[in-house]
């Protein structure tokens, strides 16, 4: 039953590894990947002195660092309130809205956001106009953009974490819930001392999983919903971002290719000591 998952990962995953040389070549068209001539870590040296490397790495780190906690968050309480909701019919209804926008492409997401921020016409000026407040220009200030961005994400990411985090706090015995109802304990109680510490080990994956992607970024996200404003660049440029504008503006594949290696090596040895320190504290709850 496992051979066609093990199939489609080997080619779809492992076969295409091999390109990772094109980090190390300065690619033609011509010659191919393995006619180009080697090019050892100069691609690498275009992206770390680049005079932007710091503020791409930065935002991508802190960005990724506030979506993980953030969403855990309200991840959990969303979870926690429709294990609340005992209608049936009522729980798939929320269940469905809030997986709702995680289906939603981003390219959709992008305009529903211009909606509400565009400068003659958005909901949100609109209503800065009732309290006569002049309206904002929201794609041309990037002071906003972390805040909105968070928001975004918050939306559009939240509910498919919650309904993961549901189904592992429907899969609790009942009888746990039981036994603390006829000791008094109240649904504080019953959370933090029995919901929460049942289902650590699914919030302890998920949020390992995260981690190992804390160099990499949603492009949607970062270049769809701006706009790609280039006013914004200082708070909504990322390395993903940043590789994708080089390629348009030089073409170069072994520089992408030289990103793309740097943050999967980087994201590997996080994910490796993220897991190494939850092995640490509780054995049974780590990855491997």
């Amino acid at each position: 039953m496992t051979l066609p998952g093990i199939i489609y990962l080997f080619i779809n995953n492992y076969i295409p590894m091999y390109g990772i040389i094109l980090a190390f070549k300065n690619y033609n068209y011509v010659d191919g990947i393995w006619g180009s001539p080697w090019a050892g870590f100069d691609n690498f040296k275009f992206l770390f002195q680049s005079p932007d490397a710091y503020i791409i790495t930065r935002n991508t780190v802190l960005y990724n660092v506030a979506f993980i906690s953030i969403n855990l968050v309200l991840s959990l309480l969303v979870a926690l309130l429709m294990n609340e909701i005992k209608d049936k019919v009522i729980s798939r209804f929320y269940q469905s809205t809030f997986l709702l926008p995680h289906i939603i492409s981003m390219v959709i997401v992008a305009y529903l956001v211009y909606s509400f921020l565009n400068v003659e016409n958005g909901l949100v000026n609109r209503l800065l106009a009732l309290f006569h407040i002049d309206p904002i220009a929201w794609y041309s200030n990037p002071d906003y953009w972390p805040y909105i961005l968070i928001i975004v994400n918050a939306w559009k990411g939240v509910g498919y974490s919650a309904i993961i985090y549901f189904a592992a706090i429907i899969g609790i015995d009942k009888e746990y819930y039981e036994a603390a109802t006829i000791d008094g304990a109240s649904k504080w109680k019953q959370m933090t001392r029995i919901t929460l510490p049942l289902i650590a080990p699914v919030i302890t994956t998920l949020t390992l999983l995260a981690v190992s992607g804390i160099l990499r970024s949603d492009f949607g996200l970062f270049y769809q919903v701006p706009m790609n404003s280039g006013a914004l660049l200082p708070t909504t440029n990322t390395i993903d971002t940043f590789v994708y504008r080089a390629m348009i503006q030089l073409g170069d594949i072994g520089m992408s290719s030289a990103a793309g290696v740097y943050q999967s090596a980087v994201c590997f040895v996080l994910i490796l000591g993220a897991n190494l320190a939850v092995r640490k504290i509780n054995k049974q709850n780590s990855l491997f």
